[in-house]
């Protein structure tokens, strides 16, 4: 009799599906392996386990295995809504992925009540036959508190909106510190130029400020002003360590979970009008045709005269508003100044080919209860893109001093899409019958520029430019200066907001050194392992950010649309699946047709097309397609929204 062949074992990370299933991604293994509900064995999402595969002739779509040991546990609390009876209550998780309820005993509720959110701490995990048990360790919001719901989904990504005592201690040491004398001699003393910040209506932290003037040879001085906020954060203190563990500030709607403590990011580093504060300036000369002649960093003091909106300024750019103009009469020539610069640097940038993905982003109205009353387009006026041209060259020219000065710095990279992407992405645009010039390996951003030059306008242009942007890298920190593809730029770096994002910090910290010391190559080991570390700490909490505020923003998208069931509304294909079709509301809210609700035919899934193709009408639902719908129904726990087809009723 001959030896019996041994099951093939692997290991990897198991990522957990609400509806209990899941997949392992093994290094050892070309593809996923499947895991059934009733093969979990009691794993949670992201556990490190050993699996079994089954044998090749039980799999299905995919290779399936069997998960036979716990390796690593990843998961010591959860965060939801808790339930109780007289005896003994339960977690039910706000995660979509964790599908098993937490069952906590009486003496471990901690004065939790029906309904409240709280985080539950894993006393004893799951296994083939019982629920996890735990115990209340924090009541996050009590039931029904506005707020509540963001507030959970926040701390569920383990994001806190307050600080270690140590951090606030610093913090309160740093604020009644202010500026001393002592601060001022090298600094260069700007506190009487006309320099103001602008921001939205709602902003509190002031991370940048501007200033222009015009030269006796007609070339623009146009001056950004960031807050100094490494002179307050020494490096390695409590404030800086919490700093980099954060990595960003995220803002959830109307909460925000701060980088930095207010007495900083409101406080002594905010640029608030008429108050002295710090500052490291960029002055960069162009020309009336754009062109950067000349350019300083320095240390700097100023003192802004205004703390401008932007609907205001776009008011006075667009429509020479009256009583903007009145108000603002002191510096109404500098913002028309400013406006002519920025238009020229835009026309500049496109002509380059720099990615300007025309999509809309949603902003979402909340009520005191937390309630969405209204969900609508961010709009993109004037002033916004003004501003945004001043620090992307203010950005642009600090990257590239210092990668020709060869110290360590963190850089922001975004690399060019992968060969695969764009052969898919040249598919799809001959489907609209466009051609997408240049060969997948050596893909230029001015090839897709010109793609969404000419869909602009059109039909199909927010379909075109969202699979575009799909068909793109994401964006990252970086040590090496790798060029940035959606900017087409070689040299490209964060510098203007270090009340908000680390890499930033760091980076002021390292000019500041080399500006008053240069920069020995000891010192050059010490700051190339701190950029190292920061680069990779602050992509993985931007990322981590980005789940983070998409997740709040499908929540309340969900809750919004919940109260419009059985309304009509017009939108577009925005994606196609085996499983139905994503259709996009005019106000960006996002839904599902199934396809077992697309009952006039038997539809079948064409991938290249994009499409669900009829097997007798011929009926296509493709990408793109403007369609009527009707909000069918709506799950509040998992953030999913159904429509049906309005023609089909």
């Amino acid at each position: 009799m001959g030896k019996r062949k041994k099951k093939k074992r692997l290991s990897g990370v198991l990522s957990k599906h609400r509806r209990g299933f899941g997949f392992v991604k093994c290094d050892r293994f070309d593809s996923d392996i499947f895991i059934s509900a009733d093969s979990m064995n009691g794993a949670m999402n992201d556990d490190e386990v050993e699996v079994d595969l089954i044998p090749e002739y039980l799999w299905r779509e995919s290779p399936e295995g069997i998960i036979t040991k716990i390796l690593n546990r990843k998961t010591s609390e959860v965060v939801g809504t808790f339930e109780k009876s007289k005896k003994f209550g339960f977690v039910v998780p706000d995660s979509k992925k964790y599908r098993e309820d937490i069952f906590i005993r009486k003496k471990d509720f901690s004065g939790a009540k029906k309904g409240d959110k709280v985080v539950a701490q894993i006393t004893k995990y799951p296994d083939k036959h019982n629920n996890a048990e735990g115990k209340i360790t924090e009541i996050i919001s009590r039931a029904g508190q506005p707020g509540g719901d963001i507030k959970a989904l926040a701390r569920s990504y383990d994001m806190r909106e307050t600080f270690p005592s140590k951090v606030n201690a610093e913090a309160k040491a740093v604020k009644r510190k202010g500026i001393t004398f002592d601060e001022l001699k090298n600094r260069r003393d700007l506190r009487s130029k006309k320099i103001f910040t602008i921001d939205g209506e709602d902003s509190k932290d002031f991370d940048d400020a501007v200033s222009i003037e015009l030269l006796d040879n007609g070339n623009y001085l146009l001056g950004v002003h960031i807050a100094d906020v490494a002179h307050y954060v020494k490096e390695d203190g409590p404030l800086d360590k919490e700093a980099l563990k954060r990595g960003t500030s995220v803002y959830l709607l109307d909460q925000v979970i701060p980088m930095l403590p207010k007495e900083l990011s409101n406080g002594i580093c905010s640029l608030n009008p008429h108050e002295d504060r710090l500052t490291l300036s960029v002055d960069m000369e162009i020309t009336p045709a754009g062109t950067l002649v000349r350019h300083e960093i320095y240390e700097s003091i100023i003192n802004s005269i205004e703390r401008l909106i932007y609907d205001d300024v776009s008011d006075l750019i667009e429509k020479n508003d009256s009583k903007v103009s009145e108000r603002y009469v002191h510096i109404k020539d500098e913002l028309f100044m400013m406006q002519n610069l920025a238009v020229r640097l835009s026309k500049i940038r496109h002509d380059r080919g720099s990615l300007d993905f025309d999509l809309d982003e949603a902003y979402i109205t909340l009520d005191e209860s937390g309630i969405p009353v209204n969900v609508g387009i961010a709009e993109r006026r004037s002033a916004n893109k003004m501003i945004e041209e001043f620090m992307l060259l203010a950005n642009e020219t600090v990257a590239e001093h210092f990668f020709w000065l060869e110290t360590p710095f963190v850089y922001r990279v975004h690399e060019k899409p992968e060969a695969d992407k764009i052969e898919q992405l040249k598919i799809f645009l001959r489907g609209f019958g466009i051609v997408l010039r240049g060969n997948a390996g050596g893909m230029y951003p001015k090839a897709i520029s010109s793609v969404l030059d000419g869909v602009k306008g059109k039909v199909n242009e927010r379909v075109v430019n969202s699979v575009a942007l799909r068909a793109m890298q994401k964006a990252y920190y970086s040590t090496e200066c790798q060029g940035h593809f959606g900017l087409a730029l070689k040299y490209y770096c964060h510098f203007t907001s270090p009340i908000r994002r680390y890499p930033d910090l760091i980076i002021h910290r390292i000019i500041k050194r080399y500006l008053k010391e240069g920069i020995t190559s000891k010192t050059a080991r010490h700051y190339r392992k701190k950029a190292e570390y920061a680069s990779e700490q602050s992509s993985l909490m931007e990322r981590k950010a980005v789940d983070a505020e998409r997740e709040v923003e499908k929540l309340k998208k969900a809750e919004y649309i919940s109260y419009h069931v059985g309304e009509f509304f017009d939108g577009i294909i925005s994606g196609v699946t085996n499983f139905g079709i994503y259709v996009q509301l005019e106000n960006t809210v996002e839904g599902l047709v199934r396809i077992d609700e697309l009952k006039d035919d038997y539809y079948d899934y064409h991938k290249e097309k994009y499409a669900l193709i009829g097997r007798r009408t011929n009926r296509a639902y493709k990408l793109g397609d403007e369609i009527s719908i009707i909000v069918d129904y709506v799950d509040l726990d998992k953030r999913e929204i159904n429509f049906l087809i309005a023609d089909l009723l």
